[in-house]
C-alpha cells in the first residue's frame, strides 16, 4: 500500500468511526432529553448507569486477562520464531536467507502493542455481549425474597428468579473468557515457536505446558462451578410426564452433576499440579474423561434408568414430582386464587326469569369487532385519513344504567393521504393529530341494523354518551411519525363543510428543539435535513415522538410484557389509554411454561395509563405482592404509583386481562386436576371449545374470553365479568365456564363453575352445528347468500343466566359489493329450541313465549327490573303522546331510506319534518314528569 492509500484508508476509518460515535451520541442525548420531558431521567440514568456498571465490570477483567494470558505467553516463550515452514530452495535477498531474513522481521516487530489492541478489542466485543445483562445484575443486587422455598432444595423462590440466572451469567463469561485467554496464549506460542505440530516435530515447551495447565485448572474449577449450577436447573427438566425435577432427576441426575463436580475439581487439582511437568498428558486424560462422563456415560445412564427402571413404574415413582408440579405451576400463575363452584345448569329458565335479568339481556354483545369497525369506517371516520385500529369493549354509568359499550378511537393515518400530499409539512406539522372516539351500545341497533351511535363525529357528540372536552389523540396505536408542535403554523384540527378547523398544541409532551443545537440534533437523529432548515421551527417549538402507546410504555420500562389489546376511556371529558402488563420470567421453579410465550411465571402487577394528549405515563401497582415487580420498584424508586393513587373514575374501567386470562384458562385446563393420578392420566382435561370461523362456517378457529355484563349466580348486582366455556378434551360438550370479575370491588377474583358431569350441556360447536341444521336459518341464509349479498355468522356467545346457560349469535348482513355490514338477525337457542329474529327481544320473546315487545331493548324497565327511578323515567315517556312518537318514527326511517339512496334533499325534507314532532314530544315530558 502507497502512504497516500495508506492515508487514505486511516482517514476513511476515522470518518466511519466518527459516523458510528456520533449516531450513539446521538441516541444518548435524545433518549435522555425524551425521560426528562417525561420526567422519567432517573429512570433513564439508573438504566445508563448500570449497563456502564455491567459493560464496565465485563471489560477490564476481559481485557486484564486476556492481556496477561498473552503477555506471559510472550514473555515465557522466548524469541524463537517458528521457521520450519519456510522452504530452503528460496533465493537469497542480498546476501540474506529466508529464514534469517524473516527472523529479523520477527523480532522488530511491535508484539507487545499488537497483544494490548487484541486484548482490548476481544474484551469490547465479549463486553459488548455481556451489556444485555444489565437488568441481571440489577435484579440480582434489588432482589427480594419470595416467601416460599421449593420443595427440592428448600431455597427460597427468589434465588431462581433473581440469583441462579446471575450465577449462570457469570459462569458464561468466566468460561468463555478463559477459553478465548488459552486460545490467545497457544497462538502466541505456536507464532513463538513454543508448540510445533507439523509433519517433522509435535513439541510443546515446558513454558507452554506449564502455562495451558494453569488455564486448565481454572477452567476446570469453573466448570464444577458449573455443574454445581447444574443441579439446581433440573427443575426445570420436562419428561412429559412431570415438569420440573423428575424421580431420575433426584436419585440419579443430580448424584451424576455432583460426581462431576468432585471429577472437576479433581482435575484442577491434577492440572495445577503439572506446573512442572512436561506433558499435559495427564491434566488432557481428566479434561477428557470429564467431557465423555458428561456428554456421553451420563445420558447414557440417564436415559436408560429412565427407560428400564422408572417407565414400567412411572406413576408409582413420579406421583410425588408430579404434586410438585401440579402445586408450582397453580403458583406460578395465580391458579390458586381460583375459587371452584358448581353449576347445576337448570333448564326451566323463563320468560319471567329473562325478565329479571333485564341488565344482562340489555348487554348482550350482539357486534362483533370486524363488522362493527367495518360499519364504523364507512360511517364514522369522516375521511380518508382517519383510522379506527380496534374496537375495545368496556362499561359506563350512563342513564343511570350500567352499560356495556365497544368504543374505538378516531386515529389520523397518514399513509392514507394521496400520495402529492404526503409532504414534509403535511406529515410532521400540519396533520398532527386524530380526533374523538365513536361509541355505541353492544345491544342496540339503529333502523337498517346499523350501530346505535352514543358518541360520533367530529367533534365529538354525545348523544347518550359521556361528554369529551378534549378529543385530540396525539398518542394511540397507530401513530408513529415524529410531530413538530408550537410551530408557526396551526395543526390541522377537523373537517367542516368545505373548510377546515386548525387547532394549536397545548399540552405538556415533547422535547425543545428551538436552539440549533437540538435541531442539528435531532435533524441527525431522525435522519431529516428539514428539521434543521425549516422556518416552521419556532423558539418554543417541541418535537414530540414515540407517540405510539405501547413503543412510549416498553422504551420506559423494558422490563414489562404488554397485553395485546390497550384499550380507549373517557373519563372528566379527557381520552385515556389503559395498558395492562405483565411481569414475566422462564425461571419459575417446577412450572410448565405457557404457549403464549411469555414464559413459566406471569402476574398482572401493573396498569398504565397513557394521556391521549398529554402523552404522560403513570405506572400503577395492580399486585403489590408480585417479587418481580416489588424488586423492580427498588430498582426504578419513584416509577411505580400505588393503584390507590388512580383517579376512581378511571379505576371504574379496569379490566381483567384478556391475554392473562387466556393463559389462566390454558394452564388451568391440565392444572385444575390436583390428583397425581389423575394428571398422569389426563383423564379430566379441558380445552378452548371450538367454533366457526366468523366470516363462515366452513372454518375453525378456538373460542376466545369475551367481556360480558351479568349477575353472577348467588349475586346480587349486575357486574362486568371476563369469560370463557370449556369443554372436555376432544370432546364438544361444555364442562365449565371460567369467569374473572372486573369490576373495583371484586377485581382479580376468579371463579370457575362446573357443570354436573353426569349431565350433557351442549358446548359452542355442537350449538353452532344445532344453528346449521335448524331449516328456517339455513333457508334464510341460503336465501340472502342467492340475492347479491354475503351472510356474516357472529360470534357465538355463551350467556350464564341463574342457573342455566342461553346461546347467542348475532347474523349480519352485507352486500357483495359493499362493506357496511347489517345486524339483520339474532339466533337464541335453550333447550336445543333455535329460534331467529330480527332483534334480540323478539327472539327471547319467541323464545320462552313472552308477550310481544317485552323484552325490547328499547322498553322502559319497570321498577321492578330496575328501581324507583328509571320506572319514573319510564313513566315520562309512557306519557308522551303517541301520534307524534309514531309520526317522528316514520320520517325517521324515510330520512334513513333517503340518506342510503343519496337523496340529500329528500333526506333534509324529512329531518324538517321530523322537527315540530320532537319539539312537541320534548314540551309532554315535562307535564309527564309532574
Amino acid at each position: 500500500m502507497t502512504p497516500r492509500n495508506r492515508i487514505l484508508a486511516i482517514v476513511v476509518g476515522a470518518i466511519f468511526l466518527a459516523l458510528i460515535l456520533l449516531r450513539l451520541a446521538a441516541s444518548f442525548l435524545v433518549d435522555w432529553a425524551w425521560f426528562a420531558s417525561l420526567g422519567f431521567a432517573g429512570v433513564f440514568w439508573t438504566t445508563v448507569n448500570a449497563k456502564i456498571v455491567v459493560f464496565l465490570a465485563a471489560f477490564v477483567p476481559t481485557a486484564a486477562i486476556l492481556y496477561a494470558n498473552a503477555a506471559i505467553a510472550q514473555r515465557l516463550s522466548g524469541f524463537r520464531p517458528n521457521l520450519h515452514a519456510v522452504s530452503s530452495p528460496w533465493n537469497s535477498i542480498e546476501g540474506l536467507t529466508p529464514p534469517v531474513l524473516l527472523e529479523r522481521l520477527y523480532r522488530s516487530f511491535p508484539w507487545r502493542i499488537l497483544i494490548v489492541v487484541v486484548s482490548l478489542v476481544v474484551a469490547l466485543l465479549i463486553a459488548a455481549s455481556e451489556l444485555g445483562n444489565w437488568s441481571v445484575a440489577l435484579r440480582y443486587i434489588y432482589q427480594v425474597p419470595y416467601g416460599q422455598t421449593d420443595p427440592l432444595f428448600g431455597m427460597d423462590i427468589g434465588f431462581y428468579l433473581f440469583s441462579l440466572p446471575a450465577y449462570v451469567a457469570l459462569k458464561n463469561w468466566l468460561l468463555f473468557t478463559i477459553t478465548v485467554g488459552g486460545i490467545m496464549a497457544a497462538v502466541l506460542y505456536w507464532v513463538h515457536g513454543a508448540i510445533l505440530f507439523d509433519q517433522q516435530r509435535r513439541y510443546i515447551a515446558p513454558v507452554a505446558v506449564a502455562h495451558g495447565s494453569v488455564l486448565l485448572g481454572a477452567w476446570l474449577l469453573v466448570k464444577a462451578g458449573d455443574y454445581w449450577l447444574q443441579r439446581f436447573q433440573v427443575v426445570y427438566g420436562d419428561n412429559g410426564a412431570v415438569v420440573g425435577a423428575s424421580y431420575t432427576d433426584v436419585h440419579l441426575q443430580i448424584p451424576i452433576l455432583w460426581a462431576l463436580t468432585i471429577l472437576a475439581i479433581a482435575g484442577a487439582v491434577v492440572s495445577f499440579a503439572n506446573l512442572r511437568g512436561h506433558s499435559l498428558k495427564n491434566p488432557a486424560l481428566v479434561a477428557v474423561a470429564l467431557m465423555a462422563v458428561s456428554v456421553v456415560v451420563a445420558p447414557l445412564m440417564t436415559g436408560l434408568y429412565e427407560r428400564v427402571y422408572v417407565k414400567p413404574n412411572q406413576l408409582q415413582f413420579e406421583a410425588p414430582y408430579i404434586a410438585r408440579n401440579i402445586a408450582m405451576t397453580r403458583e406460578a400463575y395465580g391458579l390458586n386464587n381460583i375459587q371452584e363452584k358448581p353449576f347445576v345448569a337448570d333448564e326451566n329458565l323463563t320468560a319471567a326469569a329473562i325478565s329479571a335479568n333485564r341488565p344482562t339481556i340489555d348487554n348482550i354483545r350482539l357486534w362483533d369487532v370486524k363488522p362493527l369497525l367495518a360499519s364504523y369506517s364507512q360511517l364514522q371516520e369522516i375521511r380518508t385519513y382517519y383510522k379506527f385500529s380496534d374496537a375495545d369493549v368496556d362499561r359506563y354509568m350512563l342513564d343511570g344504567k350500567y352499560q356495556q359499550v365497544m368504543t374505538t378511537a378516531r386515529e389520523f393515518d397518514s399513509s392514507q393521504l394521496p400520495q402529492s400530499a404526503q409532504t414534509w409539512v403535511n406529515l410532521h406539522v400540519l396533520y398532527t393529530h386524530g380526533n374523538g372516539v365513536v361509541m355505541s351500545p353492544v345491544t342496540k341497533t339503529e333502523v337498517g341494523g346499523l350501530p346505535a351511535l352514543y358518541v360520533k363525529d367530529i367533534p365529538p357528540v354525545s348523544d347518550g354518551g359521556p361528554k369529551i372536552t378534549e378529543p385530540r389523540i396525539y398518542f394511540g396505536e397507530a401513530t408513529d411519525n415524529y410531530i413538530l408542535v408550537k410551530s408557526s403554523t396551526p395543526e390541522f384540527d377537523y373537517p367542516k363543510g368545505d373548510n377546515n378547523v386548525y387547532a394549536a398544541y397545548r399540552g405538556r409532551d415533547g422535547v425543545a428543539i428551538g436552539g440549533l443545537g437540538n435541531r442539528l440534533l435531532f435533524s441527525w437523529y431522525f435522519g431529516d435535513i428539514n428539521i434543521l432548515l425549516s422556518k416552521y421551527v419556532t423558539p418554543e417549538s417541541r418535537l414530540v415522538f414515540r407517540r405510539n402507546i405501547q413503543q412510549r410504555i416498553t422504551e420506559i420500562a423494558p422490563f414489562l410484557t404488554l397485553d395485546h389489546d390497550p384499550y380507549i376511556v373517557v373519563s372528566g371529558g379527557k381520552l385515556y389509554w389503559m395498558q395492562d402488563a405483565y411481569t414475566t420470567s422462564d425461571v419459575f421453579p417446577y412450572s410448565k411454561p405457557a404457549d403464549s410465550g411469555m414464559g413459566n411465571y406471569v402476574r398482572n402487577s401493573v396498569k398504565v395509563v397513557v394521556d391521549a394528549y398529554e402523552g404522560t405515563v403513570t405506572y400503577y401497582l395492580a399486585d403489590a405482592r408480585d417479587p418481580l415487580v416489588k424488586t423492580y420498584a427498588r430498582i426504578y424508586p419513584g416509577l411505580f404509583q400505588p393503584l390507590a393513587a388512580m383517579p376512581s373514575d378511571l379505576k371504574r374501567h379496569i379490566r381483567y386481562p384478556e391475554d392473562f386470562f387466556a393463559v389462566q384458562a390454558q394452564m388451568y385446563a391440565s392444572y385444575h386436576m390436583d390428583s397425581p393420578e389423575v394428571f398422569f392420566s389426563r383423564e379430566d382435561q379441558w380445552q378452548f371449545p371450538r367454533k366457526p370461523s366468523a366470516d363462515d362456517d366452513t372454518g375453525e378457529s378456538k373460542m376466545e374470553p369475551y367481556f360480558i355484563n351479568m349477575r353472577l349466580p348467588g349475586a346480587k348486582d349486575t357486574e362486568f365479568v371476563l369469560m370463557l366455556p370449556m369443554v372436555p378434551r376432544q370432546k364438544e360438550n361444555m364442562i365449565a365456564w371460567l369467569a374473572a370479575r372486573c369490576d373495583p370491588e371484586h377485581y382479580g377474583k376468579l371463579i370457575v363453575y362446573t357443570f354436573p358431569k353426569d349431565k350433557l350441556i351442549y358446548g359452542p360447536f355442537q350449538i353452532n352445528a344445532l344453528i346449521s341444521q335448524n331449516t328456517e336459518v339455513s333457508q334464510q341464509i341460503t336465501l340472502w347468500n342467492q340475492s347479491g349479498s354475503r351472510v356474516i355468522h357472529g360470534n357465538l356467545l355463551v350467556v350464564p343466566i341463574d342457573n342455566s346457560v342461553l346461546y347467542v349469535m348475532p347474523l349480519y348482513l352485507r352486500a357483495a359489493s359493499g362493506q357496511l355490514p347489517e345486524l339483520k338477525r339474532v339466533i337464541a337457542v335453550y333447550n336445543n329450541k333455535v329460534v331467529m329474529e330480527e332483534t334480540l327481544g323478539q327472539t327471547l320473546a319467541k323464545l320462552f313465549r313472552a308477550p310481544e315487545g317485552s323484552l325490547d331493548i328499547d322498553r322502559p324497565p319497570s321498577a321492578a327490573e330496575t328501581g324507583p327511578a328509571q320506572a319514573a323515567a319510564g313513566a315520562v315517556l309512557a306519557a308522551v303522546p303517541a301520534g307524534s312518537a309514531k309520526a317522528a318514527l316514520e320520517h325517521y326511517n324515510k330520512a334513513i331510506a333517503k340518506l342510503k339512496a343519496g337523496d340529500w334533499a329528500g333526506f333534509g325534507a324529512e329531518l324538517d319534518a321530523m322537527k315540530p314532532l320532537l319539539e312537541d314530544l320534548n314540551k309532554a315530558k315535562p307535564a309527564a314528569a309532574k
